[in-house]
């Protein structure tokens, strides 16, 4: 090795290299530095400053959340006056802590998060960019929209600015800021866009007054985001960054926001007395399909279709409304999705009264005026008995497979009879049982057989005709047409945690 390096410095010594490569090195370092103009990459040069400037502009109105709820729990039970001699045994408290993103939405100390990221919590600390950290108070909590409000006691602090979620367009650009993965990505900053509007994430929350609406991005989101600002270009925030669709549990580019528009709403109402308000127009709804439009004479698929009434008192059924009618505005605004009908009328009070714009069979086109009601707690569970499944033998039963809708059926037996989850089957004159849906037929995926987890629904009307026997289905099979749409009237009985609901189910005929 040292031989080599000799012989090379000699090498270099006898071509007097090494003086060359000083001079070389020394107009290196006398060269200007200048930036080249290329002006096709000005446009992407100045949408880089935006970022810096709008990250700059925000990022010091985030903060860092950390939560924390301690739980004592007794390992080993103990006879009294023992406790001294066997510390060991004693129950020591266990401590669950959690992290997530925040932002502050007024000058002296209201924060906006998600509930997630607080519910439970004994303690909640907020960390500012600029160090600070603060003991903080949960204002209010609203687990149907994923939203709390915190309170922390400062003044003169930096604030987030709100966009409209509403005229915010899918293609724009956006930032996620917050805390993902911990404190030690305290503070980051992604990029990317708005992927998608009026999103639903089955599963996600509990609770039968939920609102799903969320903007769909691909900036990326883990956890430790939630709770944390989703910014446009303007750095005004159009969402609340809340959760992400992922295999891993990690960012896999679908994130979920909570828009901004209805996240202030809640906000409001927390503010001013804790809790939230809500009114209903006592319906369940489901969004419009291809079978909907054309039974409604609608060449556009748009709306919501009525599929059942909360109770005999629903709003909406005293004013008029009927099952299976497609409501497509609201108060003049447009109704697309169900979210946007929640939205209208959740927020309203109690005793106010919406104009409610339906199509119904036929292309009739009516409008009704609906006196909103409050919203009743949530079912209590206990109380609802579970259909449990549904095991039958084919000796003695009577079927009826019906060719042109792929379906077989039964008629309820004495058994049927006697089970509470379907004493509102039998309030309706009983139905016929579904027993098998054919693959080939137009109702498969859309009934819900006997052996399937939702199963078995049970058919209450076609076409508004009460179907109690084979013949009563056949009778009204017999109206229908090729290319005709069915429309039925289905119960599907429920279990423990959702009790037992009717909706309408339209098949176009083959």
């Amino acid at each position: 090795m040292g031989f080599a390096f000799v012989l090379g410095l000699a090498f270099a010594s006898a071509l007097d290299l090494r003086g060359h490569g000083n001079a070389a090195q020394a107009s290196l370092l006398q060269q200007p530095a200048t930036r080249p103009f290329i002006p096709a990459a000005k446009p992407a040069a100045d949408l880089g400053q935006a970022f810096v400037a709008v990250a700059e502009h925000v990022k010091p109105a985030v903060v860092f959340i950390q939560s924390q709820h301690q739980e004592r729990v007794d390992t080993r039970r103990l006879p009294p006056g023992f406790d001294d001699f066997f510390p060991q045994f004693r129950g020591r408290p266990r401590v669950e802590q959690g992290t997530g993103s925040g932002f502050i939405v007024s000058s002296d100390g209201y924060l906006l998060t998600n509930n997630h990221v607080v519910e439970g919590a004994d303690k909640v600390t907020v960390r500012l960019l600029d160090k600070r950290v603060f003991q903080a108070k949960v204002v209010g909590t609203d687990p149907q929209t994923d939203i709390a409000v915190l309170k922390i006691d400062a003044q003169n602090l930096p604030t987030v600015a709100f966009g409209n979620s509403d005229s915010t367009q899918i293609g724009e650009w956006a930032l996620a800021i917050g805390n993902p993965l911990g404190e030690a990505f305290a503070f980051t900053v992604t990029a990317g866009i708005i992927s998608a509007k009026g999103r639903l994430l089955q599963g996600l929350y509990a609770g039968g007054y939920q609102i799903q609406d969320f903007i769909q991005t691909d900036a990326a989101i883990n956890p430790g985001n939630s709770g944390g600002p989703l910014v446009n270009v303007r750095g005004e925030v159009v969402g609340i960054n809340a959760a992400i669709a992922s295999e891993t549990g990690y960012s896999a580019g679908y994130g979920f926001a909570i828009p901004i528009n209805l996240a202030r709403t809640v906000m409001q109402q927390l503010v001013a007395s804790g809790r939230v308000q809500r009114a209903v127009i006592g319906v369940m709804i489901q969004e419009a399909r291809p079978e909907d439009a054309q039974a409604v004479g609608e060449r556009d698929i748009k709306g919501v279709v009525v599929q059942d009434f909360s109770s005999d008192e629903s709003p909406a059924k005293k004013a008029g409304i009927q099952q299976g009618d497609v409501i497509t505005e609201v108060d003049g605004r447009p109704i697309e999705y169900g979210a946007q009908l929640q939205q209208i009328v959740g927020f309203k009070k109690p005793g106010e009264t919406v104009s409610v714009t339906v199509l119904r069979e036929g292309g009739v086109r009516k409008n009704f005026t609906v006196r909103l009601a409050a919203a009743p707690p949530t079912p209590d569970t206990e109380q609802i008995s579970s259909a449990g499944s549904r095991t039958r033998g084919t000796a003695g039963t009577i079927s009826r497979r019906s060719a042109t809708l792929g379906i077989t059926v039964e008629e309820l037996t004495q058994e049927d009879v006697r089970d509470p989850s379907l004493r509102p089957v039998l309030q309706n004159g009983g139905g016929l049982l579904v027993t098998d849906v054919s693959p080939d037929g137009p109702a498969y995926s859309r009934l819900a057989p006997q052996g399937s987890p939702a199963g078995p629904d049970i058919i209450l009307k076609v076409n508004g005709q009460p179907v109690r026997t084979r013949e009563d289905f056949r009778a009204a099979l017999r109206a229908v047409h090729s290319g005709d749409i069915a429309t039925l009237i289905v119960f599907s009985p429920g279990n423990q945690a959702q009790p037992g609901q009717q909706r309408v189910v339209r098949l176009l005929m083959p």
